[in-house]
């Protein structure tokens, strides 16, 4: 089996709520990576709006020539081959985004060529993993989070994450205080800082949080600062969760290392795709740390299938209008995907409704 194409499609999603940065749409690059034998693999890059989409997509378009004729079981050589490419650009963001687009449609194409899914093939532990409910912004009112928490909870979702720390001390605390008396103590709630605060801030913060049993608090401080993120979590008894923004398993072993985290959260595009997460985890398994991956939950749960250190699926639907398929979810867990590959397909139809052009 040889790839014998490389096909990318670039799309704008309007979404109902303002996401991440204040767009007003998730904006995403299919890719398809066809085969001589009629195995196609399929994954996908995001972005917020659509101010850099083409620059994306004219990277990952840009790997064409180099992938003609390679073979998609060789994985390893494949992603070594695209970064060598690269390299000049920096072995870290878009470098790392291309990279993952052309690892996971790999991985893709050999599960459907085996006949199995991913989580088959990279050693399964489990038919189903526990997910939680993202989102609950701060530009929201009171009123409108408890309204959709409890929402939540009647949609059969046993955890959730709000994000804090844009309004100020007093008003985040009141406003997990309403989250948690709406969900009640039996449900997981995870609050997200994204990077707002300092050390100081963030220990002062925690502290007064405690009392509400949060599953984790993310990014307290800014990802660079490692150090600082240790000491927070070391003042701390809850636990601390930091990843998205790492981009190797270099840097996700510095974390380990110093103790800043009790939770990593690798996104899977930035850290180059499945073959650096599967990296990542089983790094962080031998050090007793679990893993819960950013985002991309359709492609993100055959991972967790095969990962015994793998505690949450964070599910956002701002990619669900693109699939054929929906991810399942029973009783707080989110049933793994048993057709052939990573198990979800784009939908023809939706790639014709959300299609967009360079302007």
């Amino acid at each position: 089996m040889r790839i014998s194409d490389l096909r990318t499609v670039m799309l704008s999603i309007p979404t109902e709520k303002t996401v991440a940065s204040n767009a007003r749409s998730v904006n995403c690059v299919l890719v398809f990576l066809q085969t001589d034998e009629g195995v196609t693999g399929e994954s996908l890059l995001a972005t917020w709006g659509d101010k850099r989409l083409d620059l994306i997509n004219s990277l990952v378009a840009s790997l064409k020539a180099g992938l003609l004729g390679e073979n998609p079981f060789y994985r390893e050589r494949i992603w070594q081959k695209v970064l060598g490419e690269i390299r000049s650009l920096g072995q870290m963001g878009l470098s790392r985004l291309a990279i993952s687009a052309i690892d996971r449609a790999c991985w893709d194409i050999v599960g459907k060529a085996t006949g199995k899914p991913l989580h088959h093939l990279l050693g399964a532990c489990r038919e189903e993993v526990p997910v939680y409910m993202s989102g609950f912004w701060p530009y929201q009112s009171i009123e409108e989070l408890t309204a959709e928490a409890r929402q939540s909870v009647k949609e059969g979702f046993r955890a959730m994450k709000m994000r804090i720390g844009r309004l100020g001390m007093e008003e985040d605390v009141e406003r997990v205080r309403a989250v948690r008396e709406a969900i009640g103590p039996e449900v997981d709630l995870m609050a997200d800082v994204n990077q707002r605060l300092n050390v100081e801030q963030a220990v002062r913060l925690g502290r007064r949080l405690e009392e509400f049993n949060l599953r984790w608090l993310e990014e307290p401080v800014p990802a660079h600062d490692l150090e600082g993120c240790a000491r927070v979590a070391a003042a701390l008894d809850t636990p601390i969760a930091i990843g998205e923004n790492e981009s190797d398993r270099y840097g996700f072993r510095r974390i380990l290392e110093m103790k800043a985290a009790d939770v990593l959260m690798p996104d899977l595009a930035r850290i180059g795709g499945f073959t650096e997460f599967l990296k990542v985890a089983h790094m962080a398994e031998a050090y007793d740390v679990p893993v819960s991956p950013h985002i991309y939950p359709e492609q993100s749960l055959q991972l967790m299938g095969s990962l015994p250190n793998a505690i949450y699926l964070e599910y956002m639907p701002w990619f669900s209008p693109l699939y054929l398929e929906t991810i399942q979810i029973r009783n707080g867990k989110a049933l793994l995907p048993q057709k052939p590959g990573i198990g979800f397909t784009f939908d023809p139809e939706a790639i014709e409704r959300y299609r967009w052009e360079a302007r």
